[in-house]
């Protein structure tokens, strides 16, 4: 059915398990002509995230949200992020992410750039992340925010002083990857920020 450029893993078969939410199926595949081995693998589609920075005031956008599986493992069902969204059919990421910035924050990004595109969880989803970060100021608000009722979102949207939202992971806060990534490269990308 398939094999990696140096013909070294063959994939045999592949199961759809489900085709809720999102598609998870079972591959079943073969290293190095041993015995055949099986993995689930989770389709939850491409996604954008953006963490909006205001150079002049030092501060970041961030929202928090109802994330139901940290609540299973036992974490508060609200978690800190960065605004983020899934990429829908052929749209461009950036559009996404200035999609997602005006539903769930009610501001409008300015200065978008892309940083990189990762696999968050490798070894269970097949899920493409593209980061951004972009600019934003008072003035861009647009909208109240918050997501779309009738997706069920309720989003409270946070403003806050960089140091803050870092202090955040430091004391787990923030547990969300995308948003430690994204506000790490904003403290390496010190420039940007006059303070």
């Amino acid at each position: 059915m398939g094999e990696d450029q140096g013909g070294r893993i063959r994939i045999l078969g592949r199961e759809t398990l489900s085709d809720g939410w999102f598609r998870l199926e079972k591959v079943t595949f073969a290293q190095d002509g041993g015995a055949p081995q099986e993995r689930e693998v989770y389709h939850n589609g491409v996604g954008a995230a953006v963490l909006p920075l205001d150079p002049a005031r030092g501060t970041v956008l961030l929202v928090r949200q109802l994330r139901v599986p940290a609540m299973v493992n036992g974490d508060g069902p609200m978690l800190v992020e960065a605004c983020a969204g899934i990429v829908e059919g052929d749209d461009d990421p950036a559009e996404t992410v200035r999609r997602e910035a005006g539903e769930e924050m009610g501001y409008r990004l300015r200065a978008v750039r892309k940083l990189f595109t990762l696999y968050p969880s490798p070894g269970s989803s097949a899920e493409r992340l593209h980061l951004f970060l972009a600019e934003y100021g008072p003035e861009d608000r647009v909208a109240e925010g918050g997501g779309l009722a009738g997706e069920g979102e309720r989003i409270e949207v946070l403003d806050v002083p960089l140091a803050e939202a870092w202090a955040m992971v430091e004391t787990g806060a923030i547990m969300d990857a995308k948003t430690v990534l994204l506000l790490q490269q904003v403290r390496l990308d010190r420039p940007l920020i006059s303070r």
